[in-house]
């Protein structure tokens, strides 16, 4: 039995089916994901109906589009009970309706953008039979979604989390309000304030394709090892869904037991 961890697919649902295939992954073996399943692709669909109906050996952590997408679909059922609208949680033309009015509301009103920031459910309300009942239903799936994994690996303590993990966070840190926000959100913070001492924290979130960026490698997988701490750092986030601008860009693997990467295209 192997440990693989995969992050960050954003809708290359067949990009992820292949790099199933290629680390031969089966019944035996024990899959995290680690968030950040939608959003920016165009199979994202694909993607919720399969973490939907996902084996038992795969587990699934919550990402910040994951969180984002939730709230969004609370947001309309806000709007619905508010104003009284009555919407048929069966019907797409009724959800469609729905959705315009919450957008509407927003864009114009409140003078927001923060609805539907990469046009996700738009899109899926306009290409698939998709309903307000469907949208609960992936809601709710995403809200049993944990925020970490812990485990262990040899002897280490392993920690599989979207973006960041710490323990506590430090009284001067003003960017997170919260352990969830930096679970969720951390980046340089990842290896300034995380870690655990004699662990291995696998995340994603901040892509090794973007020059500049703390863990920028060419569109490969990142470590770091922190010393003093003995803490080993990964991020596993490649960029996949960028692949059509950079070619480095791809979708990475890691198998815990050796620390093995793996590569789909």
């Amino acid at each position: 039995m192997s440990t693989y961890v995969i992050s960050d697919i954003h809708g290359c649902y067949d990009t992820f089916l292949s790099l199933l295939k290629i680390i031969n992954f089966t019944d035996s073996d024990c899959l995290i994901l680690a968030g950040d399943y939608i959003d920016r692709g165009n199979q994202n669909y694909e993607m919720l109906q399969w973490i939907t109906h996902c084996p038992p050996n795969v587990h699934l952590l919550r990402g910040n589009h994951e969180e984002e997408f939730a709230a969004y679909v609370d947001l309309m059922l806000l709007v619905d009970h508010k104003e009284e609208l009555d919407t048929d949680f069966s019907s797409n033309l009724d959800t469609t309706a729905l959705y315009s009015s919450v957008d509407y509301f927003l864009h114009c009103k409140a003078q927001t953008t923060f609805f539907d920031s990469y046009h996700t459910i738009n899109n899926l309300l306009a290409q698939y039979p998709v309903t307000l009942h469907d949208l609960c239903r992936w809601s709710a799936r995403i809200r049993q979604m944990p925020y970490y994994e812990k485990l262990f690996i040899g002897n280490r303590i392993c920690v599989v989390v979207h973006a960041g993990y710490t323990e506590q966070l430090e009284t001067k840190n003003t960017r997170f309000h919260s352990l969830k926000q930096f679970y969720l959100y951390a980046r340089d913070e990842v290896c300034q304030l995380g870690g655990i001492p004699h662990g291995m924290i696998i995340a994603g979130h901040t892509p090794t394709i973007i020059k500049g960026a703390f863990a920028y490698n060419r569109g490969n997988v990142f470590r770091y090892y922190d010393d003093a701490m003995d803490c080993i750092f990964y991020d596993i986030d490649c960029g996949c869904v960028f692949q059509n601008q950079i070619s480095d860009a791809k979708l990475a693997c890691i198998r815990l037991e050796d620390e093995k990467i793996f590569y789909a295209y």
